[in-house]
């Protein structure tokens, strides 16, 4: 092919989650009712951690830092699909879907390793009650959460590195709301089947997977030999961590090991990581969590006597 026409894809067309008139009229009001939820569930963790001296401690300091990525990654990608639904203009430059991917793959990788910092985290508080203070310090804890981001870019960097040199020539019309991997290798116009294949294995998804499944794993079997109760009462304090976990690799994991579906599949579960897994972080980490509820309600009263003092 004349590698002339290589630069004619100057911006590429989402196709959305439907092209139905009155389906998207409720997918716009459906989809703001989601983000304003999930900017106020989010930034009310957020500063009930920061403004709570009862919840200075690494768990939920890493717990306003996941919520804080949550935010970033449904604000990457939501308020362009509300504005696309408005306005019926669904395109993107060729520069704004790169960088989309690129700070996309930042977050997704901060996220993970997140997430694995956490499962150390309940991995010392489980096993190593006596020293968890001591084992997990603010330089600790600061050290992970600067780790996490040094992974991001080098994963989204890894993975950018693959296909930011490929060849498009038409068509220019991505299935989907936003612009990730699988559906941007898609539009090469080369046989991409080696570049899937590399793209998957460098995601990191499935080895940061496993690794979480194989912490927990030595968690439960480390307090079962310690005590016969144990059990219960590490599913107990494992259990939002774990449902979390699984509502961020699930849909990933399946995204990049069946990268191009014949069916919607990837949508609802684009849909899933986008605008329910924001919104059921806080639900699960609250709900199920005394010491969040308790420095709500702190935290409201204060409020309400700030208010009443003004």
């Amino acid at each position: 092919m004349n590698k002339a026409n290589y630069s004619e894809v100057s911006q590429f067309v989402f196709l959305g989650l439907s092209t139905n008139g009155p389906v998207q009229h409720f997918l716009l009001a459906f989809s703001t009712m989601l983000y304003v939820t999930i900017i106020l569930g989010n930034l009310l963790v957020i500063f009930t951690v920061t403004f709570d001296p009862h919840l200075h401690s690494p768990m939920y300091f890493l717990l306003a830092n996941l919520s804080f990525i949550d935010l970033c990654l449904s604000t990457l990608t939501v308020p362009k699909m509300i504005s696309d639904l408005y306005s019926g203009h669904k395109t993107i430059s060729f520069k704004g879907c790169v960088t989309q991917i690129f700070i996309l793959h930042i977050l997704g990788g901060c996220e993970m390793a997140l997430l694995i910092a956490m499962a150390l985290d309940r991995y010392v508080a489980v096993c190593k009650p006596l020293h968890y203070l001591t084992i997990m310090s603010p330089q600790v804890c600061i050290l992970f959460l600067s780790g996490a981001w040094i992974v991001g870019l080098i994963h989204s960097v890894a993975q950018l590195a693959f296909v930011v040199h490929l060849p498009f020539c038409g068509p220019n019309e991505i299935d989907s709301f936003y612009c990730d991997l699988p559906w941007f290798i898609k539009l090469a116009c080369i046989d991409t089947y080696r570049m899937e294949f590399l793209v998957t294995a460098n995601s990191g998804f499935i080895y940061g997977y496993l690794i979480l499944v194989i912490s927990y794993v030595f968690i439960l079997a480390t307090v079962c030999k310690r005590s016969s109760g144990g059990l219960a009462k590490a599913l107990s304090t494992l259990s939002a961590h774990i449902t979390v976990v699984v509502l961020f690799f699930g849909p990933c994991i399946f995204i990049y090991m069946w990268p191009f579906p014949t069916v919607p599949v990837d949508k609802f579960l684009a849909f899933l990581d986008f605008m329910i897994t924001p919104i059921l972080n806080p639900i699960i980490y609250t709900l199920r969590n005394k010491d969040m509820k308790m420095a709500m309600r702190r935290l409201s009263s204060q409020l309400l006597n700030l208010r009443k003092s003004s």
